[in-house]
């Protein structure tokens, strides 16, 4: 009788613990989420500020244990880290460790990026070599806006409007469910694909090494992965064509740039955005 009369076990919603370096983007990247939710279920304001220790719901309150793993997208931009929930898998290959972030205290927006996304079959030792259509070209004007939304980068079929991030000496190698591998060599530029302000610098995003993050537009996001220098920081804006890192290695040793795209916080195919790209 007793036992009949239990009451129905509520759905726990999957929370993240703000760490030192984490940013409400690289918190959203991490969890495939779109950075504009993320920031709406915590009620987080406009500056996108998070305490270290802040407990972050990674889903909407009415989001029930059928349905959970199915994460609305967002992109809203604090630092924080996992706490309860783990690192999302490396793209194609095996996850190191995280390395730990330096303390930091409470942090506004900044962001610490992610360790080198291992990608299988990586092809070794790959020598640069100037490709048609890579990154080198001119630049669009300045950025306007907070968002960083220069007209150059947005809409998915703007292909023509977006530039290669860095040369390549082979065809580009898709990531099954992310972005593509372009090999070169160590040191090469890596360019801004379209005009954006930076949202994240940093290596606390497991799978990505030194990583940079633009934003395009509320709702796109351009990635830049495995850099070996980074040579912008976390605000400011950038113009298409503009340096803003140097090509180091990922798996295997390799030189190349992970280049990724995120519409509404999942990822796109990038060759639907490159100019020349089938």
């Amino acid at each position: 009788m007793l036992s009949g009369c239990a009451a129905p076990q509520s759905h726990q919603r999957e929370t993240y613990v703000v760490r030192p370096e984490d940013t409400l983007y690289s918190i959203a990247w991490r969890h495939d989420l779109d950075f504009r939710e993320l920031a709406k279920w915590n009620n987080i304001g406009p500056d996108f500020r998070l305490s270290v220790g802040q407990v972050l719901v990674l889903e909407p309150a009415e989001q029930t244990a059928g349905n959970r793993t199915a994460h609305s997208s967002a992109v809203a931009g604090g630092r924080a880290v996992a706490g309860s929930t783990a690192s999302r898998p490396v793209r194609g290959g095996p996850a190191g460790p995280t390395p730990a972030p330096a303390p930091r205290g409470t942090v506004a927006g900044g962001g610490g990026a992610a360790a080198a996304g291992g990608v299988t079959g990586s092809g070794g030792g790959i020598e640069a070599g100037g490709v048609a259509g890579a990154g080198g070209g001119t630049v669009a004007g300045s950025v306007a806006g907070a968002g960083g939304a220069g007209g150059t980068a947005t809409g998915a079929g703007g292909a023509s409007k977006w530039l290669w991030p860095t040369e390549h000496s082979a065809p580009p190698r898709a990531v099954p469910g992310g972005g593509i591998l372009l090999f070169g060599h160590l040191g090469q530029d890596v360019r801004a694909a379209g005009a954006g302000r930076v949202v994240y610098t940093g290596s606390g995003i497991r799978g990505y090494g030194n990583l940079i993050i633009l934003k395009h537009a509320d709702n796109l996001l351009s990635s830049y992965a495995h850099n070996r220098e980074m040579l912008v920081h976390e605000g400011q804006d950038v113009v298409q064509g503009q340096i803003i890192a140097h090509m180091g290695t990922a798996a295997h040793q390799t030189s190349a740039l992970y280049f990724e795209i995120r519409l509404n916080g999942k990822p796109v195919d990038p060759l639907k955005y490159l100019p020349g790209a089938k």
